[in-house]
C-alpha cells in the first residue's frame, strides 16, 4: 500500500498506518488541517445524536410531575414510550436518508437533519403532556436517524483510504462527547429538564451555518457528472492542484461510479440483494448494526441514571457521567488503533470483552433482588452495587474500542456506489429497529426477569456476534472504497485479507 507522502509528527491525524498487501492505489499527501475541519464540522451531527439520545436519561428523573395529570400520571410504560419514540423516528429517518442522499446530495441531507434537530428540541422543551413529548422525541429521532447515516457516509466519501477509519471514529467520538455533555448538562440543571432537552437546538444551528463552507463529496459530484467540481473538492482535501494527481484520483473513483441515468428504486434493491458481493455487504452491515443495539448498550445510555437510582446511588446522573466518560475515553483509543491494527481484530476483541463485562454485571445483579424498588444507599449491599458499576464500565470500554464505531464505518465503506444509498439505509434501519425494541422493552424486562437475566441475555448476544464476525468479517483497513467491492465479490474475504 502506498501511504501518504510523508508522516507528520505534529498531527496525530497524519501519523503512520499499517500497510496492507492488497491495497495498490496511490494517494497524494492529504492536508491534515482541512481533514480536521471537515470531520469536526460534519461530526456536530454526531454530537447531536449523542446529546439527544442521552439527555432523556436525566430528564426522565424529573419530567413526571410536569407531564402528569390527576387522571393520567406518568407510568413506566409512558417513560419507555418517550424513550423509544426517538428510536421509532430514527428508524424512519434511516430508511429514507440514503435515498435522499443519492438524490439531493450528502450535504443537503445534513441540513435536513439540522432542521429536524432544531424543531424537535424546541418541541420537547414546550411539551406539557406525554403525547406532545412523544411527538417531539419522534421529530428528534428522525433527525438522529438521518444524521447517523449521512455523517459517516459523508466523511468516508471525502477521506483518503489511509485515514478513513480514524476519521469515522472521530464522528463516533462526537457521539460519545454528546452523551457526556448531556449528562453534564443534566447534572448541572437538575429539575430544569426543559432546558436540558431544548439546548439540543443550539449545536444544530451552528452546524447548519458551518456546512455552507463545506464541499459536497467528490463521489456524489461524479455521480451527477460534475467532474470539475469533484476535482476542485479533491484539490481542497489533498492541498494540491497538480493535474496528474487529481486526474489519477478522479479516474480511480470513477471506476466505482455507475453510468447512465439513475435506476428506479426497485431495480436498485434487486441489485443490492441479487449481486453476491452486494448481498454479503448487506448481511455484514445489518448484523453488525443488530449487534450494536441487541448487546444492550443503548439501554445504558437511555436508562443509566434510572438503573443507578434503582441500586441506591444518591446521585445517579453523576455515576452515569462516569460511564459516558469511559465511552468517550476508549473511543479515543479506537481512533489511535483502528487504522493500525485493523477493523477485524478490534471487533473480535471488543465483542469478547463486552461478553465478559455483561456476564460480570449479571453476577452483580444476583445480589440486588427487587431492583425495581428504589432504595437508599444504606439498604443496598455495597459489593454487588460496586460490581455492577465496574462491570458496566468494563463493558462500555470494550464496546467503545470496537462495536461502537465499526458498524458505522462498515456500512459506509462496504457498499459499491450503485447501491450505497439504499444499502446504508437498510443497515441504519436495522440499527434503529433494534434500538427501538431494546428501548421499549428494557424497563419491562428488568421488572419481570430482573437485571441478572437481562444482562446475561445481552452477553449471549455478544458471544453470538463474535462467532459471526470471526466467520464473515474481512479486514478492509487501508483499502480504497472501490477496492472493497472486490474483497466480497467471490466470498466473505476473511482468508484473503
Amino acid at each position: 500500500m502506498a501511504v501518504l507522502g510523508h508522516e507528520d509528527d505534529h498531527d496525530p491525524l497524519l501519523s503512520s498506518v499499517s500497510s496492507s498487501p492488497i491495497c495498490t492505489l496511490p494517494e497524494p499527501e492529504a492536508r491534515g488541517s482541512w481533514l480536521w475541519i471537515l470531520t469536526l464540522s460534519a461530526g456536530i451531527s454526531g454530537l447531536l445524536f449523542g446529546y439527544d439520545t442521552a439527555s432523556i436519561s436525566s430528564a426522565l428523573l424529573y419530567l413526571a410531575p410536569s407531564l402528569s395529570t390527576p387522571a393520567n400520571p406518568v407510568t413506566t410504560w409512558d417513560k419507555s414510550l418517550i424513550t423509544s419514540a426517538t428510536s421509532f423516528g430514527a428508524l424512519f429517518g434511516g430508511l429514507v436518508a440514503g435515498v435522499c442522499a443519492d438524490r439531493w446530495g450528502r450535504r443537503a441531507v445534513i441540513w435536513i437533519a439540522d432542521a429536524l434537530f432544531i424543531i424537535g428540541a424546541l418541541w420537547q422543551a414546550w411539551a406539557t403532556t406525554v403525547t406532545v413529548m412523544v411527538a417531539g422525541r419522534i421529530i428528534v429521532g428522525v433527525g438522529v436517524g438521518v444524521g447517523s447515516l449521512i455523517v459517516p457516509l459523508y466523511i468516508s466519501e471525502l477521506a483518503p483510504a489511509s485515514h478513513r477509519g480514524r476519521l469515522v471514529v472521530i464522528s463516533v467520538l462526537c457521539i460519545t462527547v454528546g452523551q457526556l455533555v448531556a449528562y453534564l448538562v443534566g447534572l448541572l440543571l437538575g429539575e430544569r429538564w426543559r432546558w436540558v432537552l431544548g439546548l439540543g437546538a443550539l449545536p444544530a444551528a451552528i452546524q447548519a451555518a458551518v456546512m455552507f463552507l463545506m464541499p459536497e463529496t467528490p463521489r456524489w459530484q461524479l455521480l451527477r457528472g460534475r467532474r470539475s467540481a469533484a476535482a476542485e473538492t479533491l484539490s481542497r482535501v489533498y492541498g494540491t492542484s497538480e493535474d496528474s494527481k487529481i486526474s489519477s484520483l478522479l479516474d480511480e473513483i470513477e471506476t466505482g461510479i455507475p453510468t447512465g441515468p439513475a435506476p428506479p428504486l426497485l431495480s436498485t434493491l434487486k441489485t443490492l440483494i441479487q449481486v453476491p458481493g452486494n448481498r454479503r455487504a448487506l448481511i455484514i452491515a445489518c448484523y453488525l448494526q443488530f449487534l450494536q443495539q441487541a448487546c444492550g448498550f443503548n439501554s445504558l445510555m437511555y436508562f443509566s441514571a434510572t438503573i443507578f437510582a434503582m441500586i441506591g446511588f444518591h446521585n445517579p446522573t453523576a455515576v452515569a457521567m462516569v460511564v459516558a466518560g469511559t465511552n468517550a475515553l476508549f473511543t479515543c483509543f479506537a481512533f489511535h488503533l483502528i487504522d493500525r491494527i485493523g477493523r477485524r481484530r478490534m471487533l473480535l476483541w471488543s465483542l469478547a470483552g463486552m461478553a465478559m463485562g455483561l456476564m460480570l454485571c449479571s453476577l452483580g445483579f444476583l445480589g440486588l433482588p427487587d431492583i425495581v424498588t428504589t432504595r437508599s444507599a444504606e439498604e443496598t449491599p455495597l459489593l454487588p452495587a460496586v460490581t455492577v458499576v465496574v462491570a458496566i464500565i468494563l463493558f462500555v470500554s470494550f464496546y467503545a474500542t470496537g462495536l461502537g464505531a465499526i458498524p458505522w464505518l462498515c456500512q459506509s465503506e462496504f457498499f459499491p456506489m450503485a447501491v450505497r444509498g439504499v444499502g446504508t439505509g437498510a443497515a441504519t434501519a436495522t440499527n434503529w429497529t433494534w434500538n427501538l425494541i431494546v428501548a421499549a422493552t428494557f424497563l419491562g424486562i428488568l421488572e419481570r426477569l430482573g437485571g441478572s437475566w437481562a444482562f446475561a441475555g445481552y452477553s449471549a448476544v455478544c458471544l453470538l456476534g463474535w462467532i459471526l464476525s470471526w466467520m464473515t468479517y474481512p479486514e478492509t483497513g487501508g483499502l480504497a472504497m472501490e477496492e472493497i467491492e472486490g474483497v466480497l465479490r467471490d466470498g466473505w474475504g476473511v482468508k484473503h485479507t
